[in-house]
């Protein structure tokens, strides 16, 4: 049997470049190899206030985007976390063996805490408890995650291992698959910050998916950049870098080749060259979303969380069992 990978991207804000070359590009080289669940983790996403309305409609386009960008739902299974309540059950059942102190060591909570201050909910503290439930009900063994996400999933294995100790063999204990290249794109206005849907201030820095022609082309002219002038990969020189790791990823062609084209060139033709190339590859992604009909998304999303609930349903009634909860197998 294939091994199971699992993954997911809140439907908040607007999906840009850095979560295509980051993570969905990698989800459709990984379908084909591996035994694949693509989540839409809508209730992540209430973690903080959202518009419901706006949040429904996100969450469509959301799955819109893994469809257009080459996830194949006759090889993939594409679900809607809120579709199954497994997510929300086995989350209480795993509060009940994690450690306040694990949770309260989490550096996304304490970051997003900070901004937040007094209005800080439940919810949000406890979501990498939500996220191990997620991963665990599908008995996963890899997890596409960037490295803001590494401490979260080290929980998640400490969360299964101990489950497992304490109840008997229960849970696959997943491990992470990280990408050399491209794992982390930075903001294009501030190459030290992770580009991010979620940073308002940041949106000058992200090229959106469905951002048109000219839209990128701004965004790009105006792109920092370092001092020099030499066009080359160096890590000393995060703009840059940045940049032609973009360029990279978009056309495949290898460091060396890159370099020996940009030599002798300037910053301008580089970020005037790297526009044309990501608004070649957006032009036709947006016409595959465009032509995605309700019908259409509905029958996926249904047949998704039927396939998902059967994995999940019984992952969940093993669990229960195992914890000696009664009616847990009928």
């Amino acid at each position: 049997m294939p091994k199971r990978i699992f993954s997911g991207v809140q439907p908040t804000g607007n999906i840009h470049l850095g979560n295509y070359l980051g993570a969905l590009r990698n989800w459709v080289a990984l379908q084909r190899e591996y035994e694949s669940f693509f989540c839409i983790v809508n209730l992540h996403a209430i973690t903080i206030a959202q518009d419901p309305e706006t949040l429904a409609e996100k969450t469509r386009e959301l799955a819109r985007i893994y469809l257009a960008v080459g996830i194949d739902p006759e090889v993939s299974t594409i679900l809607v976390q809120s579709d199954l309540s497994e997510h929300a059950e086995l989350t209480w059942l795993l509060n009940c063996i994690t450690r306040m102190s694990e949770l309260e060591r989490m550096t996304q909570f304490k970051d997003k805490a900070r901004k937040q201050q007094e209005n800080v909910g439940v919810g949000l503290f406890d979501y990498p408890v939500l996220m191990a439930s997620d991963i665990l009900l599908y008995q996963t063994d890899l997890v596409p995650v960037g490295e803001d996400q590494k401490q979260h999933l080290e929980l998640t294995r400490d969360i299964a291992i101990r489950f497992n100790r304490d109840y008997g063999e229960t849970f696959r204990v997943p491990e992470a698959f990280i990408p050399q290249v491209g794992a982390r794109i930075m903001s294009l206005a501030d190459p030290t910050k992770k580009m991010s849907k979620s940073d308002e201030e940041s949106e000058a820095g992200c090229v959106m998916l469905l951002d048109d022609a000219d839209v990128v082309r701004r965004k790009f002219k105006r792109a920092v950049t370092d001092s020099g002038t030499e066009i080359r990969f160096d890590s000393t020189r995060p703009a840059i870098n940045n940049l032609l790791t973009i360029y990279q990823l978009l056309t495949q062609k290898s460091p060396e080749e890159i370099e020996i084209h940009f030599a002798g060139k300037g910053y301008s033709q580089l970020k005037a060259e790297l526009a044309e190339i990501t608004i070649e590859f957006l032009q036709p992604f947006q016409e595959r979303v465009s032509r995605i009909d309700d019908d259409k998304l509905d029958e996926i999303l249904k047949a998704g969380a039927a396939r998902a609930q059967l994995i999940a349903g019984a992952t969940l009634a093993q669990a229960k069992h195992n914890m000696g909860l009664i009616g847990a197998r009928s």
